[in-house]
């Protein structure tokens, strides 16, 4: 009776009950593949991918952010979040046409913010996303009132209202600090020296792992990792 409760403890833990990936739904429309021009067809789809660059999560709540993309274009930014454990996702934010989130921090409860740019096909227009009830809502601030090119390499809050933030272009590093939550930004230093800001975690406790067709989200056990959520890569096609 003991080998055989080990036994259903040991599938129980496996991969033959593990649950299936996540695939977001997309339909490629016309203006999809007219307005980034997609040189698509039945005979030659174009293949639409999902790509994760950043996972946080704040008490119940896991956050994933990324985009999707054919092979040359982005085409629309991706905010998914779990209240559960990582067993079922929502969208929490609409999906921005052309745009990359990059990077995910809380600082509370309560307080998130996440990084991004537009892609076409260079990175510009770099903004936040900001919540402040704990990432059920979300609402963009750009960085700039102009259209100008650069993207958001590094950013990180020490409290709700005091952060610091680090655009690139072309050669250039550009510091801001902010001491409004990210509502206002003070450029502080422009240099071609690599900028390193201080206070990201270096052993996070969160990861994303890609093995070509699946994405894991996976949580630091002891010793190991352990498999939270998954995701699929492929999720469609533009024909």
């Amino acid at each position: 009776m003991k080998f055989v409760r080990l036994i259903l403890a040991f599938l129980i833990s496996s991969s033959l009950f593990a649950q299936a990936p996540v695939k977001l739904e997309y339909v490629c429309t016309p203006e999809d593949t007219e307005g980034f021009g997609l040189a698509c067809s039945a005979e030659d789809p174009c293949a639409v991918f999902l790509e994760l660059s950043a996972v946080e999560a704040v008490g119940a709540r896991i956050f994933v952010a990324g985009n999707l993309h054919t092979e040359r274009t982005t085409l629309y930014s991706v905010l998914l979040m779990s209240e559960d454990g990582g067993k079922t996702w929502t969208e929490p934010h609409k999906r921005m046409r052309a745009a990359a989130l990059e990077q995910v921090q809380f600082i509370d409860f309560a307080n998130g913010w996440v990084s991004g740019q537009i892609i076409e096909p260079l990175p510009k227009d770099p903004f936040l996303l900001i919540t402040t009830d704990g990432g059920k809502t979300w609402r963009e601030k750009p960085m700039f009132e102009e259209s100008r090119f650069g993207s958001i390499s590094q950013f990180w809050f020490s409290s709700k209202s005091v952060g610091e933030l680090v655009i690139d272009y072309a050669h250039k590093h550009e510091l801001y600090q902010t001491s409004t939550g990210g509502e206002n930004w003070e450029v502080k230093e422009v240099t071609t020296q690599p900028v390193h800001l201080k206070g990201r975690p270096q052993d996070p406790s969160w990861r994303l792992r890609a093995d070509g067709k699946t994405y894991h989200l996976e949580q630091r056990g002891a010793p190991n990792w352990d498999a939270v959520a998954s995701f699929t890569i492929h999720i469609g096609d533009c024909k």
